[in-house]
């Protein structure tokens, strides 16, 4: 007998069916839904747990989810190296539709950590979003590109991971062993998010170290909300600790609840 949870049902679409997507049916007839976009990377593989987490607590109360991989990453088509922003944000509009579709409703919200939060802003109007949460969203792109180098150039380093370091040479195409293109990387030192369109719950769990961008950002569409402890994002010595936070869950699933 299949132990399957039956409210979990993997699919493929989108163009030529070429993207993986878990849709979370909820426990009683939803009003409203939530496409989880995910991160990218290592981020991606670290929230993994925490996602599916989140699904599960927004449909036992009545939201409909939908889980999903652009294009080139996770179970979708296609290899890291073929990895494209705009692809990115294009499967995000249209895994929103296909939300819509198999939820039976019109209002969607997008949830997403990181890279994730800043599709879901950017893919706001085309994808129709009624509303964002965004966990420490990427906002400016330079400088997260020179997080990853540092982090790349770190591991390359390690001790605990190799004998003999790595020549920088041999992972000059790669961010934490996804295998990138320079078409990507230049796609995100570009990256600038603008200021949300939509309302926008920020949830901050940087480092208090670190300088904390949302200054600029946060307008009469966005507030922000400190979680704690800070998430290790940019520690590569916990590059293979799942990324968990049951506060994080349960401020998301009250969120969605009390929006309008």
């Amino acid at each position: 007998m299949s132990t399957r949870n039956e409210a979990e049902l993997p699919f493929f679409f989108g163009p030529d069916q070429g993207l993986f997507g878990l849709f979370h049916a909820s426990a009683k007839p939803a009003r409203k839904a939530v496409l989880l976009c995910p991160p990218l990377g290592q981020d991606q593989i670290r929230c993994h747990r925490l996602y599916r987490q989140l699904a599960q607590a927004l449909a036992a109360e009545g939201v409909a989810v939908l889980r999903f991989d652009y294009y080139g990453t996770g179970d979708s088509a296609g290899d890291s190296v073929e990895l494209d922003w705009q692809r990115c944000v294009a499967d995000t509009v249209v895994a929103a539709n296909e939300l819509r579709a198999r939820a039976g409703v019109d209002r969607v919200l997008a949830f997403g950590a990181r890279l994730g939060g800043s599709v879901a802003l950017v893919a706001a109007a085309q994808a129709r979003f009624a509303g964002i949460v965004a966990w420490d969203p990427v906002l400016d792109g330079r400088a997260y590109v020179m997080h990853l180098d540092a982090m790349q150039s770190a591991l390359c380093r390690d001790g605990q991971r190799f004998m003999v370091p790595r020549d920088a040479a041999d992972a000059a195409a790669q961010w934490l062993g996804f295998a990138i293109s320079d078409r990507f990387r230049q796609q995100i030192m570009a990256l600038h998010v603008e200021r949300p369109t939509v309302p926008t719950l920020l949830l901050d769990s940087l480092s208090s170290d670190a300088p904390q961008p949302w200054g600029s950002f946060v307008a009469d569409a966005a507030a922000v909300r400190c979680m704690q402890p800070p998430t290790p994002w940019h520690d590569p010595r916990r590059l293979e600790v799942a990324i968990l936070s049951h506060p994080l869950i349960q401020a998301v699933t009250q969120h969605v609840q009390e929006a309008a």
